[in-house]
């Protein structure tokens, strides 16, 4: 879907290691690293016994629920987090829905299908993509942000994202790469305080379960009745239930806690080897907290395309409003690839 704006809001990372580049390394797709780990894959195969049942989602709903703390008519289960925005698209009622840019492209994408003249709220390099809560009009009656952010890797603090509710508004945030985050901080997923609050969570990017489609929607029972209505019967497969339900255990819970202050370590190898390329022009958004990094240099479309040539698959940004060709997304990924990476990257700057 091409915007008048002329964004490309149905490209995404994936699109860059399809076909010709499925042999490239990876650092386009925002999904952890090796994974699925071998004991989720086991506890998903196991499941497969079960497939002649319909599936039923309710010991996976209600550990999802425990997990946050939150009774499970607050829980919505869906076949990962763009469903959930072709659900808010479709189910709600709104007048003036706008989106807080740049920011995944899907929530926008689907009001759209859905026949909504969307608002943007553009947030400026100059302010680091922080949110600046006066920008979002006060008569914004559904309101979408990322937290962290894809893909400028920005944490928003949780107070200045919860001063966007407003009586008669829906305040939509996506948390998908909020476990990414050490402690998760600034996380609303469990908030009951918030008037309107719907907090999505993907469990693709941690898990490494794209192929599964498994995600969630925390909001108030009234508003998750409206988004169950609008799905269609058992919408969530067996094996996804099984999945749910382990990635949101103690053990898992421990793991993902892990794997985030070691993405936090590993961010900071690849920030630091980013900072050699300054005087060459190159620039990094943030403070990055996310497991990506957002860059801009000069000729970015051209140092992509290198990359490609030199094995190395990267994100273009000028399909996300608010940024042009000038801008590349990387995912953050273990020393040593990092570190190919980068000499990768001084060959592509040199040419």
């Amino acid at each position: 879907m091409r915007t008048e704006s002329g964004h490309d809001l149905r490209h995404h990372g994936d699109a860059e290691v399809r076909d010709d580049g499925g042999s490239l390394v990876d650092l386009a797709v925002n999904v952890r690293a090796d994974t699925p780990p071998v004991w989720l894959r086991e506890h998903i195969a196991a499941s497969l016994g079960g497939l002649a049942a319909y599936p039923d989602g309710r010991a996976a709903r209600a550990a999802v629920a425990a997990r946050h703390g939150l009774p499970v008519e607050r829980v919505l289960l869906t076949a990962g987090a763009a469903e959930a925005f072709v659900l808010l698209a479709r189910a709600l009622k709104v007048r003036r829905p706008v989106v807080v840019h740049p920011q995944f492209t899907e929530p926008e994408a689907a009001l759209r299908d859905a026949g909504h003249a969307v608002g943007r709220v553009l947030l400026r390099e100059e302010d680091g993509f922080r949110l600046d809560p006066a920008a979002v009009p006060e008569d914004a009656d559904l309101v979408v942000i990322g937290n962290p952010t894809n893909p400028t890797s920005v944490l928003h603090p949780a107070d200045a994202i919860a001063g966007l509710a407003r009586p008669g508004r829906v305040l939509v945030v996506d948390e998908a790469f909020m476990d990414a985050v050490p402690g998760e901080s600034e996380a609303l997923a469990g908030r009951v305080d918030v008037p309107g609050l719907v907090v999505l969570r993907s469990l693709t990017k941690t898990w490494g379960l794209a192929g599964l489609r498994i995600g969630y929607v925390l909001a108030a029972p009234e508003t998750v009745e409206d988004l169950q209505r609008a799905q269609p019967l058992w919408p969530v497969s067996t094996p996804a239930l099984a999945a749910a339900e382990a990635c949101v255990g103690p053990r898992a819970l421990a793991e993902a806690a892990h794997a985030a202050h070691r993405i936090a370590a590993d961010r900071a190898h690849l920030l630091a080897g980013l900072a050699r390329f300054a005087p060459a022009g190159l620039r990094v958004a943030g403070p990055a907290r996310g497991p990506f990094v957002l860059v801009r240099m000069e000729r970015a479309s051209a140092v992509r395309r290198r990359l490609r040539d030199l094995g190395y698959a990267v994100r273009r940004g000028d399909t996300f409003p608010g940024l042009d060709q000038d801008w590349l997304r990387l995912a953050v990924r273990d020393r040593r690839t990092t570190d190919g990476f980068l000499r990768a990257l001084e060959r592509a700057l040199t040419v």
